[in-house]
């Protein structure tokens, strides 16, 4: 019977990868398989009585509250044309030297990242802002695009960030579950603010990391990187007033959110609906906010937030019927079995989200695999923070990988016909190198991604 469970996993894969909308495919191919297998025996359906309590307990977790207040903020924020405010400005500051506009995209794609958190929107705005600039300067295509792209990808691990709000949720569960298992019946918890605050050291590591390559290339390969030809990011006057304007609305608003979280001054939640509101504010002083836009954002949130949580309520139902199968006893056993024990099992579960990062998105990820492999490697003695930071940074690499990168296909969108996209796909190989060497920092050095925490919460 437990082998049944891989089949089901299996049939739910090929149905995403020929298109069937992801909530639909996880629910009915679930019951579907249930309902057969249950005839010959082979499942028992009282496992799905279990079903209304976990749609009732999604329903009541404040948690998830922050996902629409977060795709709120970072939408409004979008329309209040923060991304080209700060693209003009930063671009005058670091744009006359060799590779400044680059280096300025970078910077652009950290602020946008710890204040709206979406890639597309972020990947699409630098793409129509930035790209143009680069290539007028000179730029190598490949360096431009990779250089977008990777800044995009920032917002998946830099919070506030919706990756890290669902891989908290479902860690949280996890956790609990590992330390039950394990005859703790006190059981310790951990939060999305934990997590917030462990990945703030390998997101700016990562930014850091992305600056210091820039130099590299531009100090090695200046022809690459020119600076740009005069006349172009010339208009300095006042241009300290003019960058001191552009960056208070997004520190503020980053002071504000991620501030009272890491502080303990409020829950992600609380700290999602001070983003919403000062979002709100920002766009009504830029006078970017009218009746029209406020209510196409108030549609864009209303639809992704639906998409989450129609993929949470579906990711329940196969939940229930893969460990009714016994899939969770067969993931244990193959993992535990595995060469290399914890170490192992951590890497090929790592290698999974990695491949499957390729055809399906992040959200389908975090309920159809980590919640069935974290209580696993969490009862194997792994820290629940250091276990979600890696495997945020792993998701957002899966994010620049040809060639289905979801980002890849984001910049491929608005670039003009002139970058081709072999050159996109050539251009973001450097920053995956980066990305994986990140991933084996923290896998060396955990402290990087928990001392924070530790410091904050004890």
């Amino acid at each position: 019977m437990e082998w049944l469970s891989l089949a089901l996993f299996a049939l739910i894969i090929m149905a995403l990868m020929a298109g069937f909308p992801v909530a639909f495919t996880l629910a009915g191919v679930s019951l579907g398989f249930a309902t057969i297998c249950s005839l010959f025996g082979a499942f028992d359906m009282v496992f799905l009585e279990a079903l209304p309590s976990r749609l009732f307990g999604a329903m009541q977790n404040q948690t998830l509250v922050a996902v629409p207040l977060f795709i709120f903020m970072g939408l409004v924020l979008e329309r209040a044309r923060i991304a080209e405010s700060l693209l003009e400005t930063l671009g005058q500051v670091f744009g006359h030297g060799r590779g400044g506009i680059a280096i300025a995209v970078v910077v652009v794609g950290a602020l946008l990242a710890a204040s709206t958190g979406i890639v597309g929107a972020t990947v699409v705005t630098m793409g129509l802002l930035s790209l143009p600039a680069m290539l007028k300067s000179g730029y190598d295509p490949r360096i431009a695009s990779g250089t977008i792209c990777a800044s995009g990808t920032l917002g998946q691990i830099i919070p506030p960030s919706i990756i890290l709000v669902l891989l908290g949720d479902v860690l949280s569960s996890a956790y609990q579950q590992a330390q039950l298992r394990a005859g703790n019946f006190a059981p310790q918890s951990v939060s999305v603010g934990d997590l917030f605050a462990g990945a703030m050291l390998p997101g700016l590591a990562l930014v850091a990391l992305y600056i210091g390559y820039l130099l590299v290339v531009a100090w090695l390969q200046p022809q690459r990187m020119p600076p740009p030809p005069v006349g172009l990011h010339s208009h300095t006057d006042h241009l300290g007033r003019r960058v001191l304007r552009a960056l208070v609305a997004p520190l503020g608003l980053i002071v504000a959110v991620l501030g009272s979280i890491i502080a303990g001054y409020a829950t992600p939640t609380e700290a999602a609906a001070v983003g919403a509101a000062g979002a709100l504010l920002i766009a009504l002083a830029r006078r970017s906010l009218d009746g029209e836009r406020l209510r196409d954002i108030m549609r864009g949130t209303v639809r992704l937030s639906s998409m989450v949580f129609v993929i949470l309520l579906g990711a329940s139902v196969f939940s229930l019927v893969f460990r009714g199968f016994g899939g969770d006893v067969l993931i244990h056993e193959l993992l535990t079995s595995l060469p290399g024990g914890p170490v192992g099992a951590l890497a090929v579960v790592m290698l999974v989200m990695f491949l499957l990062g390729f055809i399906i998105d992040f959200i389908e990820i975090i309920y159809i695999v980590v919640a069935v492999v974290a209580p696993i490697l969490l009862t194997l003695g792994m820290d629940p923070v250091w276990l979600g930071v890696m495997m945020a940074v792993n998701l957002q690499t899966s994010f620049l990988t040809p060639p289905f990168g979801f980002a890849l296909f984001y910049l491929r969108g608005v670039a003009p016909p002139s970058v081709r996209t072999v050159d996109i796909y050539r251009g973001v190989v450097p920053f995956i190198v980066l990305q994986v060497a990140m991933l084996v920092v923290l896998s060396i050095w955990p402290k990087l991604a928990t001392w924070l925490p530790d410091l904050i919460y004890g």
